[in-house]
């Protein structure tokens, strides 16, 4: 069967969906951290907090008797491919399960009218609201949802099994926009301030976490106009986006012509383009042409945006430093405050290595080298990253490896944990700085992306606050 063709937004589009929400007394005891944030010993921690715990559905185990998830986990949070000797289809079974039965038995409760969700986040110097929805799904050439990072097809083929056998989404993506104080911005912030919100959460992580549901259809409108014409950034959840898309051609290639996407209109390509839908080319519009979304207005919410470190299991610094010598400048020192210290204040590029002994900056690299190792088939701003140099130069040229998942692992924000981590495995952690926000989208507005796991945008959204299923949405 061929896959029919599919729908085409006219814009940045953001749809009302039924929620599904927790029913328990304390909703923060149910909620986790993004899934590719939780190590084993966070998966332990979350169903001490709670048995129902969200984990159990992004994050399921093979076993019952065995709390450990069934992805590999460091410390940091840094989650590497599942065990091949768990089928994805067989593991993700479990979360299907799971989630029909605490539908069934009332803990996970839908919501009676289709809604677009103010979403607040506030802690110490933290304040952050935005709009959770169906976001209308868009090829990257439309130039409407912008990814800025490549993705890897474990985590594809992951999500993908997650998604498609529990026919879900799970945990929203992250997408911010430029709202220049409009229609949807000041909604956002009149709901937030004026009205009584449906769920209040206080997280470990010392942060608040509130809930509000517009169901007014004068005021969706209101806002889909307003982000028709914009354009939105991935800033969490390439590979989840990437998954949307997969499991729509999927859907549409193996299911007879879906619903209406609204029992209450129907589906002329005129009234989807007055009211900022997706235009329904490819038939009917069905719950996985869209996928669950965070839409951030980053002009009155700037995002923060972290560093994402690198471990090189069996590359021991000392090699490392020296095989480094012949390109770059090398300074040891004998701790790693100092090394970090250094490397805050030294000019880009610039990386810290560190592992079993030793501290080690790397900067000033020699020119030529560098020039010669670089593509030319990316602008300079790309080439000037340093996730591109470390990809491109480092990896390749100095070390004599390729960046991929078996080669390289990912330890998000914490130099300490991803030191530790390379200290287990006798290899080197690669310590870099955060790339600028303005780089980021320079590159994204270009067409390009950015490495994979260059950036970390936060806060990001919790899980569990609110869930999509494709039979309720």
């Amino acid at each position: 069967m061929g896959i029919p063709e599919l729908p085409v937004p006219n814009g940045l589009v953001l749809r009302p969906f039924r929620g599904v929400r927790f029913a328990v007394e304390d909703p923060a005891k149910v909620t986790s951290p993004p899934y590719d944030l939780i190590s084993d010993a966070d998966v332990d921690a979350l169903l001490k907090l709670h048995p129902n715990n969200v984990v159990r559905l992004i994050l399921p185990c093979p076993d019952p008797g065995n709390s450990s998830p069934t992805a590999t986990t460091t410390d940091s949070g840094a989650t590497g491919a599942p065990p091949a000797a768990v089928p994805l289809e067989a593991r993700y079974a479990d979360a299907r399960d799971t989630l029909r039965a605490w539908l069934e038995a009332g803990i996970l409760v839908p919501d009676e009218a289709p809604a677009l969700y103010v979403y607040e986040q506030s802690g110490p110097d933290v304040v952050q609201r935005g709009l959770i929805g169906d976001v209308g799904l868009a090829d990257p050439g439309q130039h409407i949802i912008l990814p800025h990072e490549d993705v890897m097809p474990g985590p594809v083929a992951d999500r993908l099994a997650l998604m498609s056998t529990t026919k879900a989404n799970l945990e929203p993506i992250f997408l911010l926009y430029e709202g220049a104080d409009r229609a949807a911005s000041r909604l956002v912030d009149e709901v937030a301030t004026k009205r009584h919100p449906l769920v209040t959460a206080h997280t470990e992580d010392g942060l608040t976490h509130r809930l509000w549901a517009i169901t007014d259809e004068t005021e969706i409108a209101a806002i889909n106009a307003d982000l028709r014409d914009r354009q939105a950034l991935i800033a969490d959840g390439h590979h989840r986006y990437a998954t949307y898309r997969v499991l729509q051609r999927q859907e549409r290639a193996t299911r007879q012509p879906p619903r209406p996407d609204h029992p209450k209109r129907d589906n002329r390509a005129a009234e989807h383009a007055e009211e900022g839908r997706p235009s329904p080319v490819g038939g009917l519009l069905a719950p996985w042409d869209y996928g669950l979304a965070l839409l951030v207005d980053s002009t009155a919410y700037p995002p923060d945006l972290k560093a994402i470190h690198r471990v090189i299991p069996g590359l021991p610094p000392a090699e490392a430093t020296a095989k480094a010598r012949g390109s770059w400048r090398v300074r040891d020192y004998d701790d790693l405050a100092e090394g970090l210290a250094e490397l805050e204040n030294a000019q880009e590029p610039a990386f810290l290595l560190a592992g079993g002994n030793g501290v080690h900056l790397l900067t000033d690299p020699d020119p030529v080298q560098l020039a010669h190792a670089m593509p030319p088939d990316h602008s300079d701003r790309w080439n000037a990253l340093n996730t591109s140099i470390l990809t491109e130069f480092i990896l390749p040229k100095v070390w004599g490896m390729r960046d991929d998942e078996e080669t390289v692992r990912i330890v998000h924000h914490d130099a300490e944990a991803a030191v530790r981590l390379a200290a287990r495995t006798g290899g080197t952690a690669v310590i870099l700085k955060p790339l600028a926000i303005d780089d980021v989208l320079a590159v994204a507005a270009g067409g390009e992306r950015v490495p994979r796991k260059s950036t970390s945008f936060g806060p990001k959204p919790r899980t569990g606050l609110v869930l999509r299923t494709f039979a309720i949405d």
